[in-house]
C-alpha cells in the first residue's frame, strides 16, 4: 500500500514508530488494550461502591494503570527502526512482563508497603532498580530520546548533588533514598501527575477515540468544509476549524494532525497552498487545539491538581485566549488565501461577509452555546424534577436521541472521506448538519455533569462515554430500521458492538504514550522537590536576567520551549511547570508584578506546546510533512511564524490578567473578548503584510502599535498617569484609613527567604472593611512597630489575612504604594483606534488606486 493510501491510524504507527503486529499477537494487544480502557471505565463509576467489589485507593490504581502501559509500551513498539514492526519479539515480550510486574509490585504489596514506610528491604531496592530503567527504556519507544534523557539526567543530579559546580551543588540524595523516593513513595514516578492520568486523562482520550469512531471526526471535517469551503482558501479555515473541534477532545497535537490532516492537507494543496503551508495551517491549529477547553490536552486536570482551583475556574480562565487565537488563525489563513489570489470553490458562494458571519456564529455556538444552553435552558430541570430528575432526564435524553436519529435518517449518510477526490462541489450545510446532531448529545451529558451536578471531571467523563457506548451499540439499526425508503443498510447491532470495541482499543492504544509520559515526568517532579533544583533555576533565570522582567519572561518562555521539545503535551506541561512556574512568581513578585498562579501555568504552558510546532523537534510538524510531502522543516518555520500570535498572548495575560477573566465582571468580560479580539486580528494582519491590501512595513508597524494600545492600554496610561503615589512606610496606617475599601495597597517588603538569604518582595495588600486604619490593620491581623526609623512587622495573626500574604514577624515594610484617582486605562483604546482609521484610509486609498490600474493591464491580475 502507497504512503497515499494510507489509514489515519497506519499514519501515526509510522509517525509514532509504534507497530502494527500480525497473527496472536495483535489479539493479544488488541484484548490488552480492551481490558485497560474497561478498568478504567471500572474505576471511574459508582459500581465498585455500589456493589462493594473492586474498590482500589489512589495508589493501586496508579500501580495497575501504569502496569498496562509499560507492558503494552513493549509489546507496541519496537526497540529500534530495524526491529521487526509485524511481529513482536521473544525480548520484548519478557521486558514488557518484568517492566509490568515491577510497577505491579505496588498493587500486590500495598499493605506490606505501607506498614513499612521509609524503610526499605532488599525486594523493594531491587524492583525500584529495575523497574526505572525499564520506564525510561519504555519512554525512549514510545516518545523518542528527549523525554528518557531529560528524566535521566535529573535522576544523575539528585545522586550527584556534592559533585556539581557550586551554583548547581545540594547534599546529595543516597542510592537508597532515590530509589524510595522515586518508585515505592507516591513522590515520584506514582505522583500526582500518575494519578490525574489514571483519574482524568484516559477517560476523555477514550471518550474523544468514541467520538470519533461514532463518525464524529468525519461528521466535523464535513460539516466544516460545508460552511467554510466556499470562502476563499476554504479548505484551510475548514481545517482551522475541524482541528480545533477534535483537538478540544484530543490529548495528542501529532494524532490531530494526522487524523484531520489525512484529509485537509490535500485539500488545501488542491485550491493553491504549498505542502509546506498546508501542513503549516495543520500544524497550527492541531496544537492549537491542545490550548482549547474543554481537555486541553489533558492539562486542564493537571492544573487543577497544581493551581489549586476548581477545573470550571480553568476552563473560564483558559477560554478567552484560546478562542481569541483561534479566530486570529482562521483570519491568517484569509490572508493567504487573498495573497494567493485564491477563488470560493463551487457555484453556491455567498456574499463573503454574509459566509464569514455564518461561520463565527456556527463557532461560536457550538464551542460556548452548547455550556450556556445546558446551564441556563436545562438547569432548571433538576430543581423541578426533584428526586425524580436522573429519571426525567434520562427519559428526555432518550426521546432527544431518537427524534435526532429520526432527523438524521430523513438525510443522506455522509460520504466517506476522500482526499483524492476533485474539489467541485461541496457539502450542503444544512445536509450535514441534520445528519449528526446526535453526536453533540454525549457534550452536552459532558457540559451537564461537570457544570450543574458539579461531578468531578472523570466522573463526568464517565458519563458522557456511556452516552457514547449508548450511541455507538444504537445508531447503526435504528438508523437502518428509520429509513424507510431502504435506502442505505448502516449495519446492525453487531457491527455496532464492534465500533465499541475498535474505539476501546484505540482508546487505550492513544493512551499508551500518554500514560508513560506522565510517570517518566514524575521523576522529574521528585527529583525537583527531593534537591531543590526550582530555587537553582530560579537563581539561574535571575542572573541570566540581570533583574530585567520582560528579560526574564523571554528566558522562561525559551526554557519551555527548550524543555518541552519531543514531549507530549502532557509530559511537558508537567516538567515546564514543575521548574518554571515557581520560577516566574518567585522573579515577578521580587520586581513587583503580581502575577496570579494560573497566569504563570498558563504562561508556561504555551509555550511548552510551542515545542511541538518549534523546528529542529517540531513533531507536529514532521507529522504534517509526511501528510504533505513537504519539507518537515521548512513546514515548522512556517507554522511558528503562523504562531506567533499564540506565542504573543502568554505575555499579554501575564501583563493585563483581564484576558484570563480574572475579577471581571460578565458585561466587562465581554467587552475584553471583542477588543482583545480585533487586536489580535490586527496583530494578524500587522505580522502577515497585509490588512486591506499588501501593508507598507511603517503600515505593519502601526498596525503592530495598535494591536499592542489595544492589548494593553494600561502601559501607555502608567506613563501619562502613575496609578500609585509613594508613601512613606511611617505613614501606612494613615494611608490605609484613607484608601477605598476593597483597593490595595502595594507593599515592598524586606526580609529573609527560607534559607536565611535576605530578599525583597512586592505584595498587594488587600483594604479590608473599617472605620480608621488602625481598625483595618487590626482586621489584616498585623501589628506594626517604629524602631530606629524602619517600620518593621511586630506580629502577624495566626491564620490571618497578612499571613496568607507571606508577611512575618521583623520583615521590614520598605515601600507602601497607594492607589491614586486616575482615568480608566481603556481611555487610551480611542487614540489606538484613531491610528488604526488613518491605517485603513492609507490602503483603502492605494486599494482604489490599484484596482483600475490592473484592470487596464490584466484582467486575469485583478483577480
Amino acid at each position: 500500500m502507497s504512503d497515499k493510501h494510507l489509514s489515519a491510524e497506519e499514519l501515526i504507527a509510522q509517525d509514532s514508530g509504534a507497530r502494527l503486529p500480525e497473527g496472536i499477537m495483535a489479539q493479544v494487544i488488541a484484548g490488552l488494550a480492551l481490558l485497560w480502557s474497561l478498568f478504567q471505565l471500572w474505576i471511574a463509576s459508582p459500581l465498585p461502591f455500589m456493589l462493594r467489589i473492586g474498590v482500589f485507593n489512589d495508589t493501586e490504581t496508579r500501580s495497575i494503570h501504569l502496569t498496562f502501559a509499560l507492558l503494552l509500551a513493549f509489546l507496541a513498539y519496537p526497540a529500534f527502526k530495524r526491529s521487526p514492526r509485524n511481529r513482536v519479539p521473544l525480548m520484548d515480550i519478557a521486558l514488557g512482563l518484568l517492566a509490568a510486574s515491577c510497577s505491579a509490585y505496588l498493587f500486590v504489596f500495598y499493605q506490606q508497603l505501607a506498614l513499612r514506610p521509609g524503610s526499605l528491604i532488599t525486594t523493594d531496592l531491587v524492583v525500584a532498580c529495575i523497574g526505572i530503567p525499564m520506564l525510561l527504556e519504555a519512554t525512549r519507544r514510545t516518545l523518542g530520546p528527549p523525554l528518557a534523557i531529560i528524566a535521566l539526567l535529573f535522576l544523575v543530579y539528585s545522586v550527584a548533588g556534592p559533585y556539581m559546580p557550586s551554583m548547581l551543588a545540594h547534599r546529595g540524595v543516597s542510592f537508597t533514598a532515590l530509589a524510595n523516593h522515586q518508585w515505592i513513595t507516591t513522590e515520584g514516578v506514582f505522583g500526582i501527575a500518575l494519578g490525574v492520568s489514571t483519574s482524568f486523562v484516559f477517560l476523555f482520550v477514550l471518550f474523544g477515540a468514541l467520538l470519533e469512531r461514532a463518525g464524529a471526526g468525519n461528521y466535523f471535517i464535513q460539516l466544516a468544509f460545508s460552511l467554510l469551503g466556499h470562502m476563499r482558501g476554504g479548505p484551510a479555515k475548514a481545517a482551522v476549524v475541524a482541528s480545533g473541534l477534535t483537538g478540544m477532545i484530543s490529548g495528542s497535537s501529532i494524532a490531530n494532525v494526522v487524523t484531520t490532516g489525512t484529509f485537509t492537507i490535500p485539500m488545501m494543496k488542491k485550491v493553491g497552498f504549498s505542502s509546506e503551508k498546508a501542513g503549516a495551517v495543520e500544524v497550527a491549529s492541531s496544537v492549537n487545539g491542545q490550548i482549547m477547553p474543554p481537555v486541553m490536552g489533558a492539562a486542564a486536570f493537571l492544573m487543577v491538581e497544581y493551581v489549586g482551583i476548581s477545573y470550571l475556574e480553568i476552563i473560564k480562565h483558559a477560554f478567552l485566549p484560546a478562542a481569541i487565537s483561534y479566530i486570529a488563525l482562521l483570519y491568517i489563513v484569509h490572508l493567504e488565501a487573498l495573497k494567493l489570489g485564491m477563488q470560493p470553490i463551487g457555484t453556491q458562494q455567498a456574499k463573503p461577509w454574509l459566509r464569514r458571519l455564518v461561520g463565527f456564529a456556527f463557532g461560536t455556538a457550538l464551542i460556548s452555546g452548547i455550556s450556556l444552553l445546558v446551564y441556563y435552558g436545562l438547569g432548571w430541570l433538576k430543581p423541578a424534577l426533584g428526586e425524580h430528575a436522573l429519571l426525567g432526564i434520562g427519559i428526555l435524553l432518550a426521546i432527544t436521541y431518537l427524534g435526532l436519529l429520526k432527523i438524521a435518517a430523513s438525510n443522506p449518510p455522509l460520504p466517506i472521506e476522500d482526499p483524492d477526490k476533485p474539489l467541485e462541489e461541496l457539502p450542503k450545510t444544512r445536509t450535514v448538519l441534520l445528519s449528526g446532531l446526535h453526536f453533540i448529545l454525549p457534550v452536552i451529558v459532558l457540559v451537564w455533569c461537570l457544570m450543574i451536578e458539579r461531578l468531578s471531571p472523570g466522573l463526568s467523563a464517565f458519563w458522557g462515554s456511556v452516552m457514547l457506548i449508548f450511541i455507538l451499540l444504537t445508531q447503526r439499526p435504528i438508523l437502518t430500521w428509520m429509513r424507510s425508503d431502504r435506502s442505505y443498510n448502516h449495519g446492525g447491532w453487531l457491527d455496532g458492538a464492534l465500533d465499541l470495541r475498535e474505539g476501546m482499543i484505540a482508546g487505550a492504544r492513544n493512551m499508551i504514550g500518554i500514560g508513560i509520559a506522565t510517570a517518566a515526568a514524575g521523576m522529574i517532579v521528585g527529583a525537583v522537590s527531593q534537591t531543590g533544583v526550582g530555587l537553582v533555576l530560579a537563581d539561574l533565570v535571575e542572573l541570566l536576567s540581570m533583574g530585567n522582567l520582560l528579560l526574564m519572561l523571554i528566558l522562561t518562555a525559551v526554557f519551555s520551549l527548550i524543555l518541552g521539545m519531543g514531549l507530549p503535551t502532557t509530559a511537558n506541561y508537567i516538567v515546564v511547570s514543575s521548574l518554571l512556574a515557581p520560577v516566574v512568581v518567585a522573579l515577578g513578585q521580587q520586581n513587583g508584578l503580581i502575577v496570579p498562579l494560573i497566569a504563570v501555568h498558563l504562561f508556561v504552558f504555551y509555550f511548552g506546546i510551542m515545542a511541538d510546532v518549534t523546528p529542529p523537534v517540531g513533531l507536529a510538524s514532521f507529522a504534517a510533512a509526511a501528510v504533505s510531502k513537504g519539507d518537515p522543516i521548512k513546514t515548522g518555520i512556517q507554522a511558528f511564524y503562523y504562531s506567533l500570535r499564540t506565542a504573543l498572548l502568554p505575555f499579554l495575560f501575564i501583563f493585563n490578567t483581564d484576558l484570563l477573566l480574572i475579577n471581571v465582571s460578565f458585561m466587562h468580560g465581554i467587552l475584553i473578548f471583542i477588543v482583545a479580539t480585533v487586536a489580535m486580528l490586527i496583530f494578524a494582519a500587522g505580522t502577515q503584510g497585509w490588512f486591506i491590501t499588501r501593508s507598507r512595513w511603517y503600515e505593519s508597524i502601526l498596525l503592530l502599535l495598535v494591536a499592542f494600545t489595544l492589548f494593553r492600554p494600561g502601559f501607555w496610561m502608567d506613563i501619562v498617569h502613575d496609578p500609585y503615589q509613594d508613601i512613606p512606610p511611617s505613614q501606612m496606617v494613615q494611608a490605609l484609613g484613607q484608601v477605598d475599601e476593597g483597593s490595595q495597597l502595594r507593599l515592598r517588603i524586606q526580609g529573609e527567604d527560607d534559607l536565611g538569604e535576605p530578599q525583597e518582595f512586592v505584595i498587594l495588600l488587600p483594604v479590608p472593611a473599617g472605620e480608621s486604619g488602625e481598625a483595618r490593620l487590626h482586621a489584616l491581623g498585623l501589628t506594626l512597630i517604629e524602631e530606629d526609623g524602619k517600620t518593621l512587622i511586630d506580629n502577624v495573626a495566626f491564620a490571618s489575612e497578612a499571613a496568607d500574604l507571606g508577611l512575618e514577624f521583623d520583615q521590614e515594610i520598605v515601600l507602601v504604594r497607594a492607589p491614586t484617582d486616575r482615568m480608566r486605562k481603556e481611555i487610551m483604546w480611542i487614540p489606538g483606534l484613531l491610528l488604526l482609521l488613518a491605517v485603513c484610509a492609507l490602503q483603502w486609498r492605494r486599494k482604489r488606486l490599484i484596482k483600475p490600474q490592473l484592470k487596464t493591464s490584466d484582467p486575469q491580475a485583478a483577480h
